[in-house]
């Protein structure tokens, strides 16, 4: 037994469950406004604080001293200050790192800890429709901030003559689109083209109808509750896999569906998860945090569908190539990347 080397670890264990514990603190922080309340970045003491968001003001000095122990906010003489560059995480909506809504997927995940432990168990399987309903808020609202930093302005901008299409009037289809964030991005960005949302779960293609309207963008955005093999439209310029085709039981099918429903010099638009092709190159914070949602998330719901290829969140480049050849794709390139997601084009 080496004793620092075990201190080391219990350190770093410490550590995790700091920080599983402060993602409680952001969503309380975010769903009571308490950061948004602070992010003139000026000092502020509890007591005013509880009283412009209308709370406990032990409680929320309490809070306080777990966001100031924790880098969050800053203890200063006559109180505590949220620095700008931690509002704009926490506390700016429209903000490309705005994260303190999406924590909701790790609050879910612990609340279906049970159905989880029981899918080890048993054949692996829980489907997505079965978590919590803020995992499907949490997914929302923590792929939002990177699809409309990103989406019009460099993912589509990467694929070969995408953009001109659109721009002209083109067709596409958002496969797995949840509550509709990149369906209705896009739809605001070309007002000349047409827009299809399709996922299995029908809650979520309610709430996206409601987000198309809100945004204006009904009349050129529909949702259609249909799985990523049985939508029945064709003639597409563009199909997209917004971070959901790891998550299929059958991506190759999915796949293959999609290049029948494309039109011959149409193309699929596929974000996946940033990933290398090994343990190795995945070592890192993200690829950390992609696992283990992967173990909670994708890889079970894989596992409750046909087929259940389970890829898995950091399935990496190549093993996604693979998928698209045998889906019948000749091309397949690496479009741009991020640091959190990799855009894949794949052509007839």
């Amino acid at each position: 037994m080496n004793e620092a080397k075990l201190h080391e670890f219990m350190g770093k264990v410490v550590t995790d469950m700091g920080g599983a514990w402060m993602m409680a603190m952001v969503l309380i922080g975010d769903e009571l406004g308490l950061y948004r309340a602070m992010a003139d970045s000026m000092a502020v003491d509890a007591d005013t604080l509880a009283r412009r968001v209308s709370c406990n003001p032990r409680l929320v000095r309490e809070w306080l001293d777990a966001n100031a122990a924790s880098g969050y906010v800053e203890a200063v003489d006559d109180g505590y200050r949220l620095p700008p560059e931690q509002a704009m995480a926490l506390a700016n909506e429209e903000s490309p790192v705005f994260v303190a809504p999406g924590q909701s997927v790790v609050a879910s995940c612990f609340i279906d800890l049970d159905k989880v432990i029981a899918a080890f168990r048993g054949h692996g399987g829980f489907p997505w429709g079965e978590h919590h309903h803020r995992m499907f808020h949490g997914v929302e609202k923590f792929f939002r901030p990177g699809y409309q930093a990103n989406l019009t302005t460099t993912w589509l901008p990467a694929l070969d003559g995408v953009v001109d299409k659109l721009q002209r009037g083109g067709k596409v289809a958002d496969v797995g689109c949840g509550h509709g964030a990149s369906t209705v991005i896009m739809a605001r960005a070309y007002p000349s083209s047409q827009f299809v949302g399709i996922d299995f779960h029908s809650p979520s293609i309610e709430i996206a109808r409601k987000r198309a309207a809100d945004a204006g963008v009904g009349a050129r955005a529909s949702f259609v509750t249909a799985t990523a093999q049985s939508y029945a439209e064709r003639g597409f310029d563009l199909i997209c896999f917004f971070d959901c085709l790891h998550d299929m039981g059958d991506p190759i099918g999915a796949a293959r569906h999609a290049r029948e429903a494309l039109k011959a010099d149409g193309s699929v638009m596929l974000v996946e998860p940033f990933a290398g092709d090994s343990l190795a190159q995945n070592s890192t914070p993200v690829g950390r945090l992609y696992y283990a949602a992967s173990t909670m998330v994708c890889t079970p719901n894989s596992l409750s569908q046909d087929v259940g290829l389970a890829l898995g969140a950091q399935a990496g480049e190549a093993r996604l190539r693979k998928v698209f050849e045998e889906a019948g794709f000749t091309r397949f390139r690496r479009a741009t990347e991020t640091p959190f997601n990799l855009i894949l084009e794949a052509r007839r």
